[in-house]
């Protein structure tokens, strides 16, 4: 849980330098975070790549105990007339205290109203969430009719 800490404040601190491209640890809990943030559209590109920069177009390099320490995710960072789109990206579950939902405290949150004691998301506000079957953006986990962990909160 520490390096999804490191991952929100890498991405906020490099939407805010104006920064196009720039990489993070490859876990699958980072890809599938940066995945569900490309969905929703806050990130234009994810690709694989080492610290020299991301893999040509078409080409994948697997990755194996030798080189796992080398891997890094590229996320293409988006802004639409010169502003970012990424203002804010903060973590809201911690190592020592992890915050799950239920669906029904998720649809609250949806809808703007309180759960537990984070506020309810407000207009052009994603929170991602942690489920067994992957990380959802909370809206998508209402449909899908799941509940987990809740990840990071980006606006």
């Amino acid at each position: 849980m520490p390096q999804l800490y490191h991952v929100c404040s890498h991405i906020q601190n490099a939407s805010k330098a104006r920064q196009a491209i720039t990489s993070i640890p490859t876990t699958r809990l980072n890809l599938r975070l940066a995945l569900a943030m490309k969905t929703a559209g806050f990130l234009a590109s994810v690709r694989p790549g080492d610290y020299s920069g991301p893999e040509p177009d078409g080409t994948i390099t697997p990755v194996t105990p030798q080189n796992i320490a080398n891997r890094r995710l590229w996320l293409g960072l988006k802004y639409v007339d010169n502003e970012r789109v990424i203002t804010k990206c903060e973590t809201m579950s911690r190592s020592n205290r992890r915050l799950y939902f239920n669906l029904r405290e998720i649809e609250n949150l949806v809808k703007g109203r309180r759960a537990q004691t984070i506020r309810g998301l407000g207009m052009g506000e994603c929170m991602f969430i942690g489920t067994d079957k992957g990380v959802f953006e909370a809206r998508d986990a209402v449909r899908r009719g799941v509940g987990g962990e809740a990840l990071c909160r980006v606006s």
